[in-house]
Parts: C-alpha cells; structure tokens; sequence
C-alpha cells in the first residue's frame, strides 16, 4: 500500500487542559519538557472555530502552549473555554480514549521520580509478554487526570527477532 507523500512521522501530539499553568509545572517541572512557545487567544464570530476545529463557534482558545519532550514528537496543550461545555476525560477504554507513553531507560528511576513528586502511578510496573516480551510499563496520571504511560525495553522486544519491520524507538530515533 502507498505512503502518504512525504510523510516523515508525528510531529506533534496536542491535547487540551483545564489549566496550561499547572500543566506546564507537571510538563516542565516533573516530565522535564520544555517550552517553546505559546499562541493565543483565539475567538471568533464566525464559524472559523466549528469548520476548522470541530468545536462550538463560539468557543475561545485562551491560548496553547508547544513543549519539547525529550526525541518527539512535540506536544501542543491547549486550554478552551468551551461555549458548549466539557465532557469528562475519556477513559482508556471509551471511543477517543488515549494515553501518551514515554520511553524511559530506566523504568524504576523512573517511576521513583514520578512518586516522589507526588504523582500517582497506576499499580506497579508490568512485565509484557507475547510480542512485546523485554518491555516492562506503568500507567501513571497528570494533576488533570489525562493517562500517561512510562515504557522501558533497554534489550528490545521479542518480536523484534524476526520482524523485517520494527516500531520507531526514540532512543534509536534514525533506525
């Protein structure tokens, strides 16, 4: 099956917040990201906000923040005050339901970083079998409940083996 024309990879991840300053303490402070810039507001009168963005026309963008994270892809944070209302935060397991894994070298620093600045983690780290066997992870929440995930296979993954294609891995960002 062809490629999409010029496609290189993820250039960004963006999600929204109730609130960019503590997200960006949580983003800069505990995750180590840094802050590139930030845009905003964006308000409009016409339907700009629903046709390009699939929101209420009369929601306001106060205003999005771009953060590096370590190797990629970026991350654009947003906080709207929705003219319509917020849904909670899905979970894992509803349509939309999502977490952003981070790949760390050392799980278990890692996740002692993470409780000692009060985060809460989600069980203890897991062994992964099957496929993705050399992998261990653990889910881990931000002050605004969105679920991350830390992911360490310094040895690989079982099904690398014999796989003719690998995923992308950020501490092997060109291979």
């Amino acid at each position: 099956m062809p490629r999409m024309p010029g496609l290189r990879g993820a250039e960004h991840i963006g999600f929204t917040v109730p609130d960019l300053d503590e997200a960006e303490r949580f983003l800069v402070d505990v995750l180590g990201a840094e802050k590139v810039y930030s845009l905003g507001p964006f308000e409009r009168d016409d339907d700009w906000m629903r046709e390009h963005l699939g929101v209420h026309p009369r929601t306001v963008m106060r205003e999005l923040r771009f953060f590096r994270l370590g190797h990629g892809p970026n991350l654009e944070v947003f906080q709207y005050e929705a003219a319509d209302g917020q849904n909670p935060q899905p979970r894992n397991s509803d349509i939309g339901g999502h977490h952003l894994a981070l790949y760390v070298d050392d799980l278990d620093a890692a996740v002692a970083h993470l409780r000692a600045h009060g985060v809460e983690t989600m069980g203890e780290p897991t062994a992964s079998r099957g496929a993705s066997e050399g992998q261990r992870w653990v889910y881990f929440r931000a002050p605004w409940g969105m679920q991350f995930e830390l992911v360490s296979f310094p040895g690989g993954k079982a099904y690398e083996e014999t796989a003719e294609v690998r995923l992308w891995h950020p501490a092997h960002p060109a291979e």
